[in-house]
Protein backbone atom coordinates (compact mmCIF):
# COMPACT_ATOMS: atom_id res chain seq x y z
CA UNK A 1 0.00 0.00 0.00
CA UNK A 2 1.20 3.22 -1.16
CA UNK A 3 0.89 6.20 1.40
CA UNK A 4 -0.05 9.27 -0.15
CA UNK A 5 -1.30 12.56 1.05
CA UNK A 6 -3.96 15.11 -0.25
CA UNK A 7 -2.25 18.38 -0.91
CA UNK A 8 -4.26 21.30 -2.22
CA UNK A 9 -1.26 23.72 -3.72
CA UNK A 10 0.94 26.27 -2.28
CA UNK A 11 -2.14 28.20 -0.63
CA UNK A 12 -3.18 24.74 1.86
CA UNK A 13 -2.06 25.49 5.26
CA UNK A 14 -0.79 22.16 5.80
CA UNK A 15 2.75 22.24 3.57
CA UNK A 16 5.46 19.81 2.06
CA UNK A 17 7.37 20.17 4.74
CA UNK A 18 4.55 18.85 7.26
CA UNK A 19 3.77 16.26 5.39
CA UNK A 20 7.32 14.78 5.16
CA UNK A 21 7.19 14.91 8.65
CA UNK A 22 4.08 13.10 8.34
CA UNK A 23 5.99 9.91 6.49
CA UNK A 24 4.20 10.14 3.36
CA UNK A 25 5.23 8.60 0.34
CA UNK A 26 3.24 10.74 -2.27
CA UNK A 27 1.26 13.23 -2.63
CA UNK A 28 -2.21 13.65 -4.35
CA UNK A 29 -3.17 16.98 -5.78
CA UNK A 30 -4.77 18.89 -8.64
CA UNK A 31 -5.28 21.89 -10.30
CA UNK A 32 -8.30 22.83 -8.43
CA UNK A 33 -7.81 26.92 -10.39
CA UNK A 34 -8.35 25.22 -13.56
CA UNK A 35 -12.13 25.68 -14.54
CA UNK A 36 -13.45 21.68 -15.83
CA UNK A 37 -13.33 21.27 -19.38
CA UNK A 38 -10.17 23.18 -19.52
CA UNK A 39 -7.12 22.02 -20.57
CA UNK A 40 -4.22 21.38 -18.00
CA UNK A 41 -1.53 23.04 -19.32
CA UNK A 42 2.25 21.20 -19.49
CA UNK A 43 3.48 23.79 -18.05
CA UNK A 44 1.73 24.06 -14.95
CA UNK A 45 1.81 20.57 -14.15
CA UNK A 46 5.19 21.04 -14.06
CA UNK A 47 5.11 23.78 -11.80
CA UNK A 48 2.55 21.84 -9.32
CA UNK A 49 5.27 18.88 -9.59
CA UNK A 50 8.19 21.41 -8.53
CA UNK A 51 6.32 22.97 -5.60
CA UNK A 52 5.48 19.32 -4.50
CA UNK A 53 9.48 18.40 -4.86
CA UNK A 54 10.47 21.14 -2.79
CA UNK A 55 11.02 21.86 1.04
CA UNK A 56 10.59 25.14 2.72
CA UNK A 57 14.17 25.56 3.06
CA UNK A 58 14.46 24.77 -0.97
CA UNK A 59 15.47 21.18 -0.40
CA UNK A 60 14.74 18.36 -2.09
CA UNK A 61 11.25 17.05 -0.21
CA UNK A 62 11.67 13.77 -1.78
CA UNK A 63 8.22 13.46 -2.30
CA UNK A 64 6.54 13.23 -5.91
CA UNK A 65 3.21 13.95 -7.80
CA UNK A 66 1.91 10.70 -8.11
CA UNK A 67 -2.21 11.03 -8.39
CA UNK A 68 -4.33 13.33 -9.45
CA UNK A 69 -7.45 14.29 -7.57
CA UNK A 70 -9.13 15.16 -9.78
CA UNK A 71 -9.24 15.86 -13.55
CA UNK A 72 -12.96 17.08 -13.06
CA UNK A 73 -15.58 16.41 -15.47
CA UNK A 74 -17.50 19.22 -16.59
CA UNK A 75 -21.27 19.42 -15.72
CA UNK A 76 -22.02 19.86 -19.82
CA UNK A 77 -20.25 16.46 -20.22
CA UNK A 78 -22.19 15.22 -17.46
CA UNK A 79 -25.64 16.48 -19.32
CA UNK A 80 -23.93 15.87 -22.86
CA UNK A 81 -24.68 19.79 -23.16
CA UNK A 82 -23.48 23.08 -24.84
CA UNK A 83 -19.60 22.10 -26.08
CA UNK A 84 -19.43 18.52 -24.04
CA UNK A 85 -17.58 16.65 -27.38
CA UNK A 86 -15.07 19.94 -26.87
CA UNK A 87 -14.80 19.20 -22.95
CA UNK A 88 -14.04 15.48 -23.80
CA UNK A 89 -11.26 16.03 -26.19
CA UNK A 90 -9.78 18.20 -23.68
CA UNK A 91 -9.83 15.61 -20.89
CA UNK A 92 -8.00 13.67 -23.55
CA UNK A 93 -5.25 16.16 -23.93
CA UNK A 94 -5.06 17.02 -20.19
CA UNK A 95 -4.09 13.17 -19.90
CA UNK A 96 -1.48 12.85 -22.82
CA UNK A 97 0.01 16.53 -20.69
CA UNK A 98 -0.40 14.37 -17.55
CA UNK A 99 1.44 11.18 -19.11
CA UNK A 100 4.21 13.19 -20.18
CA UNK A 101 4.66 14.30 -16.70
CA UNK A 102 4.82 10.95 -15.62
CA UNK A 103 1.74 10.88 -14.04
CA UNK A 104 -0.03 7.77 -14.30
CA UNK A 105 -3.89 7.25 -12.10
CA UNK A 106 -6.26 10.27 -12.13
CA UNK A 107 -9.34 10.10 -9.61
CA UNK A 108 -12.60 11.72 -11.37
CA UNK A 109 -16.40 11.80 -9.86
CA UNK A 110 -19.36 12.08 -11.77
CA UNK A 111 -22.05 13.11 -9.47
CA UNK A 112 -23.85 15.65 -10.86
CA UNK A 113 -23.53 19.48 -9.36
CA UNK A 114 -23.02 18.20 -6.26
CA UNK A 115 -19.16 17.10 -5.25
CA UNK A 116 -19.99 16.46 -1.72
CA UNK A 117 -22.77 17.21 0.64
CA UNK A 118 -22.50 17.89 4.58
CA UNK A 119 -24.92 19.68 6.55
CA UNK A 120 -22.21 21.17 9.09
CA UNK A 121 -18.74 21.31 8.67
CA UNK A 122 -17.54 21.81 12.10
CA UNK A 123 -19.72 19.06 14.18
CA UNK A 124 -18.19 18.54 17.93
CA UNK A 125 -18.25 14.83 19.05
CA UNK A 126 -18.30 14.21 22.78
CA UNK A 127 -14.31 14.38 22.70
CA UNK A 128 -14.00 17.73 22.21
CA UNK A 129 -12.68 16.73 18.29
CA UNK A 130 -15.00 18.57 15.44
CA UNK A 131 -15.76 16.62 12.04
CA UNK A 132 -18.32 17.10 9.12
CA UNK A 133 -21.76 15.68 9.76
CA UNK A 134 -24.81 15.12 7.29
CA UNK A 135 -27.57 15.26 9.42
CA UNK A 136 -30.41 13.79 7.22
CA UNK A 137 -33.12 16.24 9.07
CA UNK A 138 -31.28 19.66 8.46
CA UNK A 139 -31.06 18.47 4.98
CA UNK A 140 -34.93 18.01 4.38
CA UNK A 141 -35.70 21.67 6.29
CA UNK A 142 -33.16 23.17 3.50
CA UNK A 143 -34.65 21.25 0.31
CA UNK A 144 -38.37 21.45 2.23
CA UNK A 145 -38.34 24.53 3.81
CA UNK A 146 -35.82 26.84 2.60
CA UNK A 147 -34.88 26.26 -0.79
CA UNK A 148 -38.39 25.02 -1.50
CA UNK A 149 -37.80 22.56 -4.66
CA UNK A 150 -40.90 21.61 -6.11
CA UNK A 151 -41.90 17.84 -5.00
CA UNK A 152 -38.82 17.99 -1.94
CA UNK A 153 -41.37 16.16 0.06
CA UNK A 154 -41.88 13.14 -1.81
CA UNK A 155 -38.22 12.20 -1.39
CA UNK A 156 -38.69 12.05 2.35
CA UNK A 157 -40.93 9.55 4.95
CA UNK A 158 -43.70 11.52 6.03
CA UNK A 159 -42.04 10.69 9.89
CA UNK A 160 -38.55 13.23 8.14
CA UNK A 161 -40.68 15.71 6.74
CA UNK A 162 -42.56 16.32 9.94
CA UNK A 163 -39.24 16.70 11.91
CA UNK A 164 -37.59 19.13 9.09
CA UNK A 165 -40.74 21.40 9.96
CA UNK A 166 -40.58 20.83 13.60
CA UNK A 167 -37.11 22.32 13.26
CA UNK A 168 -37.33 24.76 10.69
CA UNK A 169 -40.19 26.97 13.26
CA UNK A 170 -37.17 27.14 15.66
CA UNK A 171 -34.68 27.77 13.37
CA UNK A 172 -32.81 31.31 13.47
CA UNK A 173 -32.13 33.12 10.17
CA UNK A 174 -28.62 33.02 11.24
CA UNK A 175 -28.54 28.90 11.43
CA UNK A 176 -30.55 29.15 8.27
CA UNK A 177 -28.11 30.25 6.86
CA UNK A 178 -25.19 28.94 7.77
CA UNK A 179 -27.01 26.02 6.56
CA UNK A 180 -26.95 27.00 3.26
CA UNK A 181 -23.61 28.08 2.79
CA UNK A 182 -22.64 24.15 4.20
CA UNK A 183 -25.00 22.65 1.86
CA UNK A 184 -23.68 24.64 -1.39
CA UNK A 185 -20.01 24.45 -0.30
CA UNK A 186 -19.54 21.65 -2.93
CA UNK A 187 -21.44 23.69 -5.58
CA UNK A 188 -19.37 24.79 -8.22
CA UNK A 189 -18.41 28.36 -7.51
CA UNK A 190 -19.52 27.81 -4.29
CA UNK A 191 -16.74 29.93 -2.57
CA UNK A 192 -18.34 33.07 -3.63
CA UNK A 193 -21.72 33.88 -1.85
CA UNK A 194 -24.16 31.67 -3.78
CA UNK A 195 -27.85 32.72 -3.07
CA UNK A 196 -30.51 29.99 -3.20
CA UNK A 197 -32.04 31.41 -6.75
CA UNK A 198 -28.77 30.70 -7.82
CA UNK A 199 -28.87 27.26 -6.35
CA UNK A 200 -32.50 26.67 -8.47
CA UNK A 201 -30.45 27.60 -12.06
CA UNK A 202 -27.77 25.15 -11.27
CA UNK A 203 -30.78 22.25 -10.44
CA UNK A 204 -32.94 23.21 -13.37
CA UNK A 205 -29.97 22.76 -15.94
CA UNK A 206 -30.53 18.61 -14.94
CA UNK A 207 -34.58 18.80 -15.34
CA UNK A 208 -35.33 15.75 -17.41
CA UNK A 209 -32.03 14.16 -16.55
CA UNK A 210 -32.63 10.47 -15.39
CA UNK A 211 -30.37 7.90 -13.90
CA UNK A 212 -30.55 6.03 -16.91
CA UNK A 213 -29.54 9.02 -19.10
CA UNK A 214 -26.84 9.83 -16.74
CA UNK A 215 -25.33 6.57 -16.57
CA UNK A 216 -25.87 6.59 -21.05
CA UNK A 217 -24.03 9.96 -20.45
CA UNK A 218 -21.18 8.54 -18.36
CA UNK A 219 -20.59 5.41 -20.75
CA UNK A 220 -20.05 7.88 -23.48
CA UNK A 221 -17.46 9.54 -21.61
CA UNK A 222 -15.80 6.27 -20.58
CA UNK A 223 -15.96 5.12 -24.48
CA UNK A 224 -13.97 8.67 -25.32
CA UNK A 225 -11.33 8.58 -22.90
CA UNK A 226 -10.84 5.35 -20.86
CA UNK A 227 -9.26 3.30 -23.97
CA UNK A 228 -7.28 6.45 -24.47
CA UNK A 229 -5.61 6.23 -21.05
CA UNK A 230 -5.17 2.62 -21.37
CA UNK A 231 -3.30 3.15 -24.59
CA UNK A 232 -0.85 5.43 -22.53
CA UNK A 233 -0.75 3.37 -19.75
CA UNK A 234 -2.51 5.63 -16.92
CA UNK A 235 -5.30 4.62 -15.33
CA UNK A 236 -8.65 6.48 -14.42
CA UNK A 237 -10.51 5.80 -10.99
CA UNK A 238 -14.04 6.81 -10.49
CA UNK A 239 -14.88 8.32 -6.90
CA UNK A 240 -18.41 7.18 -5.56
CA UNK A 241 -21.03 9.62 -4.89
CA UNK A 242 -20.98 11.49 -1.24
CA UNK A 243 -23.45 10.55 0.21
CA UNK A 244 -24.23 7.24 -1.54
CA UNK A 245 -28.10 8.52 -2.83
CA UNK A 246 -29.85 10.81 -4.71
CA UNK A 247 -30.02 14.66 -2.86
CA UNK A 248 -32.38 17.50 -4.62
CA UNK A 249 -34.04 15.26 -6.93
CA UNK A 250 -30.60 15.15 -8.50
CA UNK A 251 -29.72 11.33 -9.89
CA UNK A 252 -26.86 9.48 -8.16
CA UNK A 253 -25.12 6.35 -10.20
CA UNK A 254 -21.68 5.15 -8.55
CA UNK A 255 -22.91 4.58 -5.09
CA UNK A 256 -23.55 1.24 -5.09
CA UNK A 257 -21.40 -2.43 -5.83
CA UNK A 258 -23.60 -3.06 -8.61
CA UNK A 259 -23.27 0.74 -9.72
CA UNK A 260 -19.95 0.26 -10.35
CA UNK A 261 -20.20 -3.36 -12.02
CA UNK A 262 -22.34 -1.54 -14.54
CA UNK A 263 -19.70 1.00 -14.86
CA UNK A 264 -16.82 -1.80 -15.71
CA UNK A 265 -18.95 -3.94 -17.62
CA UNK A 266 -19.97 -0.63 -19.90
CA UNK A 267 -16.20 0.18 -20.94
CA UNK A 268 -14.44 -3.10 -20.28
CA UNK A 269 -10.62 -2.39 -20.20
CA UNK A 270 -8.33 -2.13 -17.47
CA UNK A 271 -7.58 1.40 -17.33
CA UNK A 272 -11.66 1.93 -16.76
CA UNK A 273 -11.91 1.40 -12.68
CA UNK A 274 -12.64 2.40 -9.28
CA UNK A 275 -11.38 4.83 -6.53
CA UNK A 276 -12.69 2.75 -3.30
CA UNK A 277 -13.87 5.28 -0.59
CA UNK A 278 -14.74 3.75 2.51
CA UNK A 279 -16.40 7.08 3.96
CA UNK A 280 -18.73 7.48 1.07
CA UNK A 281 -19.66 4.24 0.08
CA UNK A 282 -19.57 3.74 3.71
CA UNK A 283 -22.33 5.77 4.34
CA UNK A 284 -24.88 2.79 3.56
CA UNK A 285 -25.56 0.01 5.49
CA UNK A 286 -26.04 -2.32 2.64
CA UNK A 287 -22.47 -1.62 1.12
CA UNK A 288 -19.87 -4.58 1.92
CA UNK A 289 -16.12 -2.44 1.81
CA UNK A 290 -14.13 -6.27 2.19
CA UNK A 291 -16.64 -7.64 0.25
CA UNK A 292 -16.56 -4.95 -2.48
CA UNK A 293 -12.29 -4.66 -2.53
CA UNK A 294 -12.13 -8.47 -2.23
CA UNK A 295 -14.67 -8.64 -5.77
CA UNK A 296 -13.99 -5.03 -7.71
CA UNK A 297 -9.89 -5.35 -6.25
CA UNK A 298 -8.52 -5.71 -9.66
CA UNK A 299 -9.95 -3.09 -11.18
CA UNK A 300 -9.04 -0.67 -7.66
CA UNK A 301 -6.65 1.63 -8.60
CA UNK A 302 -6.50 4.38 -5.83
CA UNK A 303 -8.48 3.81 -2.11
CA UNK A 304 -9.87 6.62 0.30
CA UNK A 305 -9.83 5.14 3.56
CA UNK A 306 -11.55 7.16 6.24
CA UNK A 307 -14.76 5.84 8.09
CA UNK A 308 -18.12 7.48 9.03
CA UNK A 309 -20.55 6.31 12.07
CA UNK A 310 -23.59 6.15 10.76
CA UNK A 311 -26.54 7.26 13.01
CA UNK A 312 -29.37 5.08 12.24
CA UNK A 313 -29.42 1.11 9.89
CA UNK A 314 -31.52 3.32 6.84
CA UNK A 315 -30.14 3.32 3.16
CA UNK A 316 -30.77 7.36 3.46
CA UNK A 317 -30.08 8.58 7.01
CA UNK A 318 -27.61 10.68 9.06
CA UNK A 319 -23.99 10.24 9.62
CA UNK A 320 -20.84 11.87 10.60
CA UNK A 321 -17.05 11.44 10.27
CA UNK A 322 -15.38 8.91 12.90
CA UNK A 323 -11.84 8.39 13.57
CA UNK A 324 -10.71 5.91 11.20
CA UNK A 325 -10.79 2.96 13.77
CA UNK A 326 -14.07 4.18 15.28
CA UNK A 327 -16.97 4.02 12.39
CA UNK A 328 -19.17 1.71 10.84
CA UNK A 329 -16.69 -0.03 8.17
CA UNK A 330 -14.03 -2.59 9.63
CA UNK A 331 -11.13 -1.23 9.01
CA UNK A 332 -8.83 -3.95 9.66
CA UNK A 333 -11.00 -6.37 7.29
CA UNK A 334 -10.92 -3.86 4.03
CA UNK A 335 -6.89 -3.15 4.70
CA UNK A 336 -6.52 -7.39 4.65
CA UNK A 337 -8.54 -7.53 1.83
CA UNK A 338 -6.50 -4.64 -0.15
CA UNK A 339 -3.29 -6.51 1.11
CA UNK A 340 -4.85 -9.71 -0.52
CA UNK A 341 -5.28 -7.85 -4.02
CA UNK A 342 -2.06 -6.70 -3.85
CA UNK A 343 -0.55 -10.18 -3.35
CA UNK A 344 -2.73 -11.49 -6.20
CA UNK A 345 -1.65 -8.75 -8.45
CA UNK A 346 2.07 -9.41 -7.52
CA UNK A 347 1.69 -12.70 -8.37
CA UNK A 348 0.58 -12.43 -11.47
CA UNK A 349 3.23 -9.97 -12.46
CA UNK A 350 1.47 -6.66 -12.84
CA UNK A 351 3.57 -3.35 -12.04
CA UNK A 352 0.30 -1.64 -10.44
CA UNK A 353 0.78 -4.31 -7.87
CA UNK A 354 0.93 -1.72 -5.22
CA UNK A 355 -2.32 0.51 -4.72
CA UNK A 356 -2.09 4.07 -3.37
CA UNK A 357 -4.31 5.43 -0.46
CA UNK A 358 -4.44 8.26 1.33
CA UNK A 359 -6.14 8.42 4.70
CA UNK A 360 -8.78 10.36 3.63
CA UNK A 361 -10.72 13.04 6.38
CA UNK A 362 -9.96 13.17 9.76
CA UNK A 363 -11.22 14.74 12.72
CA UNK A 364 -10.01 18.20 13.55
CA UNK A 365 -8.27 17.43 17.08
CA UNK A 366 -5.04 19.46 19.08
CA UNK A 367 -4.02 21.98 17.19
CA UNK A 368 -6.09 21.47 13.81
CA UNK A 369 -8.75 24.22 15.94
CA UNK A 370 -6.72 27.04 14.78
CA UNK A 371 -5.22 26.08 11.32
CA UNK A 372 -7.86 27.17 8.53
CA UNK A 373 -7.60 23.98 6.81
CA UNK A 374 -10.26 22.88 3.88
CA UNK A 375 -13.41 20.97 5.67
CA UNK A 376 -12.55 17.25 6.23
CA UNK A 377 -8.56 17.94 5.49
CA UNK A 378 -7.06 18.57 9.32
CA UNK A 379 -3.36 18.18 9.80
CA UNK A 380 -3.45 16.59 12.81
CA UNK A 381 -6.50 14.32 12.36
CA UNK A 382 -5.39 12.65 9.34
CA UNK A 383 -2.02 12.00 10.74
CA UNK A 384 -3.91 10.17 13.15
CA UNK A 385 -5.48 8.39 10.59
CA UNK A 386 -2.61 7.34 8.46
CA UNK A 387 -0.68 6.62 11.81
CA UNK A 388 -3.59 4.20 12.45
CA UNK A 389 -3.99 3.01 9.18
CA UNK A 390 -0.02 2.15 8.72
CA UNK A 391 -0.13 0.32 12.04
CA UNK A 392 -2.71 -1.85 10.57
CA UNK A 393 -0.92 -2.55 7.60
CA UNK A 394 2.62 -3.32 9.74
CA UNK A 395 0.83 -5.53 11.67
CA UNK A 396 -1.10 -7.64 8.99
CA UNK A 397 1.95 -8.10 6.71
CA UNK A 398 4.31 -9.15 9.39
CA UNK A 399 5.60 -12.40 8.61
CA UNK A 400 4.43 -14.06 11.52
CA UNK A 401 0.97 -12.92 10.64
CA UNK A 402 0.52 -11.88 6.87
CA UNK A 403 1.60 -14.63 5.21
Amino acid sequence: MRQTWRWFGPEDAVSIDDMLQAGVQGVVSALHHRLPGEVWPVEEIKQRQTDIARMTDGGDSRLRWEVVESLPVSESIKRQSGDWKAHIENYRQSLNHLHAAGIEVVCYNFMPLLDWTRTDLLYRVDTGATCMRFDLIDFAVFDIEILKRKGASDDYTASVVAEAEERFSGMSECRQSQLLSNVVFGLPGAAENMTLDDVRQHLALYDGISAERLRTNLSVFLAEVAPHAQQLGMRLCCHPDDPPYSLLGLPRIISTEDDYRHMLDAVDVPANGVTLCSGSLGARADNDLPGMMDRLGDRVHFLHLRNVCRETDATFGSFHEAEHLQGNTDMVALVAAVLAEERKRRDAGRGDHIIPFRPDHGQNILDDHSRTTQPGYPSIGRLKGLAELRGIEAALSHQSYGR
